[in-house]
């Protein structure tokens, strides 16, 4: 397939000295170059109530429930070119029982990294009008909630549709550029979650909302990537299974690899492909603030069944000496839940967190996360293929 490139993305792709090994370790510490942030308490304007299902006790000095929807839960981010990008909000509060009024939704927003903060442009909801799902959902209007998937992945694709990886099933489900579901969602064969609508009092064989949390499309535009966030039964701990999808036959190829946590107790939060053959993880623990002790970004390497792993960037320790945010010489990303990863130039990455409104209080105790939109910059190029910018 022949792509014709622009100077830029070009310039990007070249910017390391041809004599460098890609496979060759070593990253070094890496470095926080912006910080923007999306205040907690950010609404759709004209939405609907939501959280009714939270109870009224404050939770991190907010009280349930609220007059419209929060713009929160990043659990996957997508790259616009244009300074823009859409972010997908997960299921809503955590549950599948706490999640009917939340409204699944892709964001479009705008960092500013000179000012700090970030604009939301505006968004679409996740729709199946034309009944694609056969199993009864939350919404007569068939506007997809929470308590029907548990999305955390997304990707788009070269005819600007979206693939979003969902938890519940795990499924894959496709949207047009609106949030029109356009087919059926598409299971994995032999894994369930307990969620999962065919059950049929069949035992499951996979975690509580533990599918695709991260899901990368490859290079050539031509498969996915789904990687789920928990061990499915029978495997090692700590064994995830990252899975191929062919796009064109619509179907799983069969081909299998294996990414090792550094702990059981770990989990993984994004993913996004390289090249043909090397992928970016981030791997976290489940604790936030102080307590936090494992928020990694991994260089992964596919040409093994098992997933080689190099560590390019510790985000509890990136130098700041610039003093971005207000923070000092060592920057923390100290979120519990750390889902989004994006490739912005051959050094250089974007990072998100997802704020787990009105629950997670990491950055300041007794107060609800903020969305923080972060760039690290990395000691050495990644010598990324030149279609990641595409």
């Amino acid at each position: 397939m022949t792509i014709t490139l622009g100077a830029a993305v070009l310039a990007l792709a070249m910017s390391a000295p041809a004599t460098a090994d890609p496979w060759r370790p070593g990253f070094e510490r890496a470095t926080l170059t912006g910080f923007a942030s999306l205040p907690a308490q950010t609404f759709v304007p004209g939405s609907e109530p939501s959280g009714a299902q939270l109870g009224t006790a404050p939770i991190n000095g907010v009280t349930p429930p609220f007059a419209a929807q929060p713009v929160q839960g990043f659990s996957g981010v997508v790259r616009r070119h244009d300074g823009t990008f859409d972010v997908l909000s997960d299921n809503g509060y955590g549950a599948k029982a706490n999640s009917a009024d939340f409204l699944l939704r892709v964001h479009r927003i705008r960092p500013d990294f000179r000012k700090g903060g970030v604009e939301v442009l505006g968004g679409f909801d996740l729709k199946d009008p034309d009944g694609h799902v056969t199993w009864p959902l939350t919404r007569p209007d068939r506007t997809l909630t929470g308590a029907d998937f548990d999305v955390e992945s997304i990707v788009r694709t070269v005819d600007g549709t979206y693939w979003i990886g969902d938890e519940f099933g795990p499924f894959l489900l496709h949207f047009s550029s609106t949030g029109r579901l356009l087919e059926a969602p598409v299971p994995l064969p032999g894994v369930k979650a307990p969620e999962n609508p065919f059950l049929d009092g069949e035992q499951p064989n996979l975690g509580r909302s533990k599918g695709f949390e991260g899901m990368a499309r490859s290079v050539d535009g031509r498969a996915l990537y789904p990687l789920l966030e928990g061990t499915v039964t029978g495997d090692p701990a700590g064994a995830l299974r990252m899975h191929e999808f062919d796009l064109r036959k619509r179907a799983y190829t069969g081909k299998r690899w294996t990414y090792r946590l550094d702990s059981p107790d770990n989990a993984i939060g994004d993913m996004i492909a390289v090249d043909r053959h090397r992928f970016l993880v981030i791997e976290r623990d489940n604790l936030q603030g102080d307590a936090a002790r494992t928020k990694l970004v991994y260089l992964v390497d596919a040409r093994d069944q098992n997933l080689r792993k190099t560590l390019v960037a510790d985000l509890l320790d990136l130098a700041n000496p610039r003093g971005l945010g207000g923070f000092g010489e060592t920057f923390r990303f100290p979120f519990q839940t750390i889902e989004d990863v994006v490739i912005l130039n051959d050094r250089t990455l974007g990072v998100l967190d997802d704020n787990n409104f009105p629950f997670a209080a990491g950055r300041t105790p007794g107060r609800p996360d903020d969305n923080e939109f972060i760039t690290v910059r990395l000691s050495r190029p990644l010598l990324a293929d030149p279609r990641v910018y595409l």
